[in-house]
């Protein structure tokens, strides 16, 4: 599978996941929540924002629980709670928001 970018194609696996995480890029990530009917907010991309330096730093992507207790931790409790990672990324914090950071699917994640 594919995802086409300014003119550039990307290949995904088929869940739509990058298979190069070097191919990220903010307008990658733009289009892959446009094709979830999804806008990007300045709330969305301080997550996606938080999962890329965890994945740098760590070298995973962490499952829903220790997303939620990592962003709490970074971000503070309003954040750092499910209901409201789940009103932003809807189809699951943890899936949704690595797919949207380029970076693979949380280990665990069905």
């Amino acid at each position: 599978m594919t995802i086409e970018v300014n003119g550039q194609t990307f290949e995904t696996d088929e869940e739509g996941y990058l298979t190069n995480r070097e191919d990220w890029s903010e307008d990658v990530a733009s289009e892959m929540a446009r094709q979830d009917n999804c806008e990007l907010s300045d709330a969305h991309w301080e997550v996606i924002n938080f999962l890329r330096e965890y994945y740098d730093e760590y070298q995973i992507a962490p499952a829903v629980r220790v997303l939620t207790k990592a962003i709490g931790k970074k971000l503070g409790a309003d954040k750092g709670n499910s209901k409201y990672l789940y009103e932003l990324y809807p189809y699951g914090p943890a899936k949704q928001a690595c797919k949207y950071a380029g970076l693979p699917k949380p280990t665990g994640c069905v």
